[in-house]
């Protein structure tokens, strides 16, 4: 019989954890990749499968990824259409975050040969972004000149 730790294992939940940003007076990307989502369909009972990308651009509080993690995993064993879950996630997060930005992209696995992909934003009223900043490209260099 194998000991039981002394930290017991983590367990799903519905609460998202906040810290301060560290750099509220820069936009910057914070993107977070979810490629083990899984609920199921509310009418079948059958497993969905999703890749979830999260692209925010902070205000105040950043999302701790420990309690984001125990978030994903609290939707395991719940039925859910794939735009309401993503949806909700989406203002979830808003709801403790109040980010100046956030898209959610839901990326779901193939369920009666479709597949389906859901996007979700959310934009701080008064908040413009920055313009976007477009740097040439370089070709790639093998440090081998002329060879």
């Amino acid at each position: 019989m194998r000991e039981v730790p002394p930290n017991p294992p983590s367990k799903p939940s519905k609460d998202i954890l906040v810290f301060p940003n560290p750099n509220p007076e820069r936009d910057y990307v914070i993107q977070f990749q979810v490629p083990e989502f899984t609920c199921h369909c509310p009418l079948t009972g059958q497993p969905d499968f999703a890749h979830f990308t999260i692209d925010m651009i902070a205000d105040e509080l950043c999302v701790e990824l420990k309690s984001l993690k125990m978030y994903f995993w609290s939707y395991r064993n719940e039925g859910a259409f794939h735009e309401k879950v993503t949806n909700k996630i989406l203002d979830d997060i808003v709801k403790v975050t109040d980010p100046r930005f956030i898209r959610i992209t839901a990326k779901w696995y193939v369920r009666g040969g479709i597949y389906t992909n859901v996007v979700a934003e959310h934009r701080k009223p008064g908040w413009t972004p920055a313009p976007r900043v477009d740097l040439p490209a370089h070709g790639f260099e093998s440090g081998m000149l002329g060879a």
